[in-house]
């Protein structure tokens, strides 16, 4: 892809109606940005290193000011860096605030580049254990406003709620500033609403079933203002209370119709048998009418910055055609549910005050929190006829996997009415995604925090998992080279299918790569009972204990980011590199005889700027073909050749021999910049298969919290061939040995420096 955006984040949409506020029950400090000098980072606030690292700069500013003397500047206008977020934030407690409505409240004003930044504030409550609350990061409403202007966020404090965070951010290019933050209880916490697990009916999940194809018909192709502008979170609720219980197939097409007649007026659900009800003689004629139509550009269900757009597009009135003629094939859709037949428009007449005929639009929440929760059957049944909606239209990749999908709806469904709480719901999401087959699919939910693990890193070598390194200064009784057989009292391949039967990946390396993580990976400070057996064939028990965190956690080690490894033989490692890095690089790397790029992983930090001194004429980049859909169910789909990358040469030239060395870790931008090695024959590319998974994530929330991120677009190489569930192949092979690693031998390296050898 040509960027993977790995902020992961959740969203809520709705409108507020403010109620009168009381006093806070502490006070915050600094919220006026009032304390601290200019060029200071706001005394009580906080901004990550990595945003620094990104090119982001955050400071008080006397230059301008909604109220008082001083704002809050983040500025990221420097084009070299690639940083993606950067965010201002606040931790408080959360214990004053539980069970209360509370209102984040700014003036915020900004100077960003069209269609490369944006500003937003951000609400987040954690509850006890790592569970996730309440979080709203406006997400669909984003600031890009050259003037002050003020913007809040309304959400619920749950009972036990453990801590609160807020903040401003900005996201891609541009400057933004915030000043006068206010923080306050407005209110009681409306009560959630928690139905405990059943199992679903034969048909109850008829019932289901129906309501789940007519909801993505609706939602994403019948053109109503009104549809258009549905909380579709709360609608998918209402509609699994109201139709799961229907007894007959009449009974259900009535409820059918009675959830969707007030947005889609010119809808009809039939029970098999009977007649489609004759539309109200009141429909409005005559006046200036235009045709209304979805157009979709993959979909747009997230960030306005994303390159995929859903839009509603109008267009003059065909000669002959009148109201309310919308029925014929090419302006209707048709589709048997079951029970149920259904006729949905896709094209809609409107007038200046809107689409025809009227419909009623539904009343919206009262205020943004939207706060469902996992915990409630009702909930997990919606999220699920939600998600399943966004593939059954445009995931873009079903013609090379095999999936039931939907079969894979059925088994959802039937999961989601008996998960005992919403962690458990995670998986059913889990399992729901990772039948797609897409190593871009990743769900992540309110469950509590994983991303801890022990001082050692390992790997499957030699059809066996090995330890292949232990941090400098840890003693875990384990030791590089030592054989893992059981993992917290499980054999390591029944520990690894259950694992691997929870992740998406279009190749069994990705999958595999990810697994061999999530078992590593865990809450802070939890054990992890292992047994192992050592180099002397002893097998012993050890418990080991998680208390590293992402940045903290141990990699195997690499030499320098660039490093002369021999007299003329050169290793540039492009997962560390920046590309100033790089630069500043190039007068060694012109000398060199041999050059060894090390893509075992994902380049975060440099732009393809290597490839452009391996060339000497321009190159593109492989097919990027993104979905145009106007017709359910994927029918008819075609495809957008959108932009591919055209690098052209730049000076020095690299004329030493090169190799790439990658594995089964290589995914999308790594493998956007392996296409064209691989294409133009630029370099050997020495190790294993890469990922086999490429094109621009999309990602969507879901309520109770969860977050769905996939691939939204189709990649192919540049001969036309199969990118996905492939992947780059290399042209020398190369595998790891145990015997190796108890050396301390990188035998994908060795192999890579022999053939810029030239042996």
């Amino acid at each position: 892809m040509i960027r993977f955006n790995r902020f992961i984040a959740l969203i809520v949409v709705l409108t507020a109606t403010p109620v009168c506020a009381q006093e806070a029950p502490d006070t915050l400090h600094n919220l006026d940005f009032e304390t601290g000098a200019p060029g200071e980072v706001p005394p009580g606030w906080s901004f990550p290193e990595t945003a620094v690292e990104g090119g982001f700069l955050v400071q008080l500013t006397d230059e301008t000011a909604h109220g008082g003397r001083q704002s809050v500047l983040i500025d990221h206008t420097n084009w070299s860096t690639s940083g993606r977020l950067g965010s201002l934030s606040k931790k408080i407690d959360a214990a004053p605030y539980r069970g209360k409505r509370v209102r984040l409240r700014a003036a915020v004003r900004t100077e960003v580049y069209q269609e490369r930044g944006e500003a937003r504030l951000w609400l987040r409550v954690d509850r006890e254990g790592g569970r996730r609350g309440f979080f709203d990061n406006m997400e669909k409403r984003p600031i890009a406003s050259p003037e002050w202007q003020i913007y809040e966020i309304i959400g619920d404090v749950a009972d036990d709620a453990a801590s609160i965070h807020l903040g401003t951010m900005l996201m891609g290019y541009g400057k933004s500033w915030t000043d006068d933050v206010v923080f306050e209880i407005i209110g009681e916490a409306e009560p959630l609403v928690v139905e405990a697990p059943r199992p679903v009916t034969e048909r109850g999940l008829a019932n289901l079933t129906a309501f789940t194809r007519l909801l993505g018909y609706v939602r994403y192709f019948h053109p109503s203002d009104e549809a258009a502008e549905t909380d579709w979170d709360a609608f998918a609720v209402a509609g699994i209370r109201a139709v799961e219980d229907a007894d007959d197939a009449l009974t259900l097409a009535t409820r059918l119709e009675a959830l969707f007649r007030p947005i889609a007026p010119m809808v009809r659900a039939m029970a098999h048998g009977t007649r489609v009800a004759p539309l109200d003689a009141s429909f409005p004629r005559g006046g200036d009418l235009q045709l209304v139509r979805w157009t979709h550009f993959g979909v747009g269900a997230g960030s306005v910055r994303s390159i995929y757009k859903s839009t509603r597009e109008k267009q003059d009135v065909p000669e002959g055609l009148a109201p309310p003629n919308i029925y014929s094939e090419d302006l209707a859709h048709t589709a048997d549910l079951g029970s149920v037949s259904v006729l949905v428009p896709r094209v809609l007449f409107a007038d200046a005050q809107g689409t025809l005929p009227r419909g009623a639009r539904l009343e919206q929440p009262e205020t943004t929190r939207s706060y469902h929760t996992g915990d409630d059957r009702t909930t997990r049944l919606a999220a699920v006829a939600l998600a399943w909606n966004v593939f059954q239209h445009f995931y873009p990749y079903f013609d090379v996997v095999e999936t039931d999908w939907e079969a894979a709806l059925q088994t959802a469904l039937a999961d989601a009415a008996t998960d005992p709480d919403e962690v458990a719901f995670e998986e059913t999401l889990q399992r729901l995604v990772a039948a797609l087959h897409d190593g871009h699919g990743r769900v992540s939910g309110p469950g509590p925090d994983r991303s801890h693990s022990p001082p050692f890193v390992w790997e499957w070598v030699e059809e066996q998992l090995v330890i292949t390194h232990v941090a400098d200064s840890a003693e875990v009784g384990v030791s590089r080279g030592d054989v893992v057989l059981e993992i917290d009292g499980a054999p390591v391949a029944e520990a690894l299918a259950a694992v691997e039967a929870l992740i998406s990946g279009a190749t069994p390396q990705w999958i595999r790569y990810r697994a061999l993580n999530d078992l590593r990976r865990g809450p802070k400070d939890s054990p992890l009972s292992l047994r192992v057996q050592s180099t002397e064939k002893v097998a012993s028990s050890v418990i080991v204990t998680r208390t590293l965190d992402r940045e903290q956690a141990p990699r195997e080690p690499r030499p320098e980011t660039v490093d002369e490894l021999e007299p003329g033989i050169f290793y540039v490692d492009l997962d560390r590199i920046t590309t100033k890095a790089f630069n500043e690089a190039l007068p060694r790397l012109e000398k060199a005889d041999g050059i060894v790029f090390d893509l075992r992983g994902y380049p975060r930090r440099i732009q393809p700027v290597f490839i452009q001194h391996l060339i000497d004429e321009p190159v593109q980049s492989a097919h990027w073909l993104v979905p145009e859909v106007e017709r359910p169910d994927r029918d008819s789909l075609t495809f957008n050749a959108m932009g591919r990358w055209r690098l052209d040469p730049l000076t020095p030239y690299l004329a030493a021999r090169r190799a790439f060395v990658t594995d089964g870790r290589a995914i999308s931008y790594a493998e956007s910049c392996l296409g064209i090695i691989e294409h133009y024959k630029l370099a050997e590319i020495v190790g294993a298969p890469t990922a086999g998974t490429n094109g621009n994530v999309n990602s969507f929330t879901l309520p109770g919290g969860y977050r769905i991120s996939w691939t939204g677009m189709k990649v192919i190489k540049h001969d036309g061939s199969q990118h996905h569930g492939v992947g780059i192949l290399p042209t020398i092979p190369a595998t790891r040995t145990r015997q190796g690693i108890r050396e301390g031998r990188d035998e994908l390296l060795e192999r890579a420096v022999e053939a810029v050898r030239g042996e």
